[in-house]
């Protein structure tokens, strides 16, 4: 029966080293071999690449020993290639080239308008708001496409990759940064007619609300010289649609409370009027619209751009009774 004892002599030190630095011939270490071959020696390329002499050098040998075959013909005083390392040496250069344009590529992309934004907003902001500045925003950028997801819902940004989220909201989602765009009025909107005289008057008035509850609730009215009303009202139509209410109120079914942005095409054609002037009503997410992205250093030239454009077109309306502007180019 023969002997299982491996009688083959230990690994020197050199070998366990090169053993555990074995390496597969991909990009990486054709790219660092390109490097070696362009610096024209080892500590050249190290000082270029960031490593150490004796870490470039090892790195080499593990090249070698994954051809097989010398690549450099090493003297006291030049480092030269050996037909081997030539052939390989033209096609590390294809490899380093096309890892620069690919780099160069990526930077271009990142550090220019074009390119795929991910935006989402609150319906009523969106459509009635957002929609046209993109499109100023894209006359501006034509390289900009954009994907824009319109809901209620409180989605998780990251993973639905959004790049600006145009939200109500006093707590931004943690890690994201949150500038004010727009400030907006709730008002009580019908067709044109005398106005109410308080908010008590809501009591008596088919009342058209957001949400999904018809039970009987408490408005707390602000008006703008400070004073304060509040009316308990049970709702006679509940949508999930801004535009949903404000349709039946022009068609005479009721009061629908909407922010202003919603009704303003309305109101200045005739449609709608504000039923409650002097008075709004406040909400607690705040009666504001803020841009959400993430920090400046990972949110993107595209994102930041974006939420610059819309604040300045916003800012120029200088009224809550909003009209889209398109900003300076």
């Amino acid at each position: 029966m023969k002997s299982t004892i491996d009688r083959r002599p230990p690994l020197s030190a050199t070998e366990l080293r090169r053993q555990r630095e074995r390496i597969d011939l991909d990009a990486n270490a054709l790219e660092l071999y390109a490097r070696v071959v362009a610096a024209g020696s080892f500590a050249h390329a190290a000082r270029q690449l960031g490593l150490t002499r004796a870490a470039v050098s090892r790195r080499v040998a593990a090249i070698e020993d994954r051809v097989g075959q010398a690549l450099f013909a090493r003297t006291t005083r030049s480092l030269g290639l050996t037909d081997a390392g030539r052939q390989l040496a033209r096609r590390a250069q294809a490899v380093r080239e096309a890892a620069d344009a690919a780099r160069q590529g990526w930077r271009r992309g990142a550090e220019s308008l074009e390119g795929l934004l991910r935006i989402t907003s609150v319906p009523s902001f969106g459509v009635h708001v957002l929609m046209p500045l993109l499109r100023g925003f894209q006359q501006q950028h034509p390289g900009v496409q954009f994907e824009c997801l319109f809901t209620d819902r409180r989605l998780d940004l990251l993973r639905e990759s959004v790049d600006v989220a145009f939200r109500i909201t006093q707590m931004p989602p943690l890690d994201w940064v949150a500038q004010p765009v727009m400030r907006f009025r709730i008002g009580a909107y019908g067709t044109p007619g005398p106005a109410l005289p308080d908010p008590q008057a809501l009591a008596q008035q088919p009342l058209l609300l957001l949400g999904g509850a018809t039970e009987a609730l408490n408005l707390n009215w602000l008006h703008d010289n400070g004073g304060r009303q509040s009316v308990t009202v049970s709702p006679a139509l509940c949508a999930d649609s801004l535009d949903a209410l404000l349709t039946v109120a022009r068609l005479g079914g009721g009061v629908a409370l909407a922010p202003d942005f919603c009704a303003q095409a309305d109101v200045e054609a005739g449609r709608l009027a504000d039923r409650l002037p002097g008075w709004q009503l406040p909400i607690a997410e705040g009666n504001e619209i803020q841009a959400l992205t993430l920090p400046a250093a990972a949110a993107g030239v595209k994102a930041r751009a974006l939420v610059h454009w819309v604040s300045d077109a916003l800012t120029a309306s200088h009224t809550a009774q909003f009209k889209p502007g398109v900003p300076d180019a």
